[in-house]
């Protein structure tokens, strides 16, 4: 399987590794397709994302996908860190192998479910 450089890179050195400890808000999702898990932990200041970390159980593709997708919400607002999709993530990384795709839903979805799970803890609606 052939991977991009910026796979490879984001793979072999990820970026936003980690717990946050106290995080305002954490997800975990799985794919049932592969099994592979990403855990999702963010700090919120001012409906902004100060900052973000995560963990992911997987393959390259997978950890590839968390780490960029960790960068692209950095200082973003609730609502465009939500509009991020997996074909942005997909985009960013220069590309995945058709198998591989659902990589990059697990990114998605991770910051789809922390989000709600933060609108939750302050008595909102998710979305």
């Amino acid at each position: 399987m052939q991977f991009t450089e910026t796979v490879m890179d984001h793979f072999e050195n990820p970026r936003n590794v980690g717990a946050l400890e106290d995080a305002d808000a954490v997800a975990e999702v799985g794919s049932t397709e592969c099994g592979d898990t990403t855990t999702l932990y963010l700090k919120i200041r001012d409906n902004r994302i100060a900052d973000v970390r995560f963990r992911t159980l997987g393959c390259a593709a997978a950890i590839a996908s968390s780490s960029i997708a960790t960068e692209m919400i950095l200082g973003k607002t609730l609502e465009e860190a939500w509009a991020l999709t997996n074909t942005d993530v997909v985009e960013a990384l220069g590309g995945l192998p058709e198998k591989k795709i659902h990589c990059s839903v697990l990114a998605e979805g991770a910051i789809r479910e922390a989000i709600n799970n933060y609108r939750r803890s302050q008595g909102l609606y998710p979305w």
